[in-house]
């Protein structure tokens, strides 16, 4: 199929931004819903790129999720011109917030210590029950 330089460009472009690339199977969509480009031409573009094993594929519930490989990365560095120390969203570290300080650690101890046992609950002077 052919499809223009500039719409195998954005689409290469999304795929290396993100790293993933979720697609619909409506191969009649005027449009992909992220990428200004038909979608027919989305999905065949990774289909392409499949065969090549530049990227995975999954399909589930109607949708096509393409996730890019070490050689897909090589690959679209050099169709796009981009420089080594660019990396796709998802293989970028993220910095993690400090774990969160211990729940019960730092609680003031009760007045009156625990209350275990039934002593200082309701019912202390025996009434109520069942009859």
């Amino acid at each position: 199929m052919y499809i223009p330089t500039a719409n195998r460009k954005l689409i290469c472009k999304s795929l290396f931004k993100d790293g993933v690339l979720v697609a619909k199977k409506d191969f009649n969509a005027p449009r992909h819903p992220d990428i200004n480009v038909p979608n027919l031409q989305v999905i065949k573009s990774m289909q392409s790129l499949e065969s090549r094993g530049y990227v995975k594929s999954n399909f589930s519930w109607q949708h096509y999720y393409y996730s890019i490989t070490e050689e897909g990365i090589e690959y679209l560095r050099e169709y796009l011109n981009l420089p080594q120390d660019v990396v796709p969203s998802t293989y970028k570290k993220v910095a993690r917030a400090a774990p969160a300080a211990p729940r019960f650690g730092d609680r003031p101890e009760r007045a009156g210590g625990f209350r275990r046992d039934g002593e200082g609950g309701f019912r202390r002077d025996g009434e109520g029950g069942f009859r």
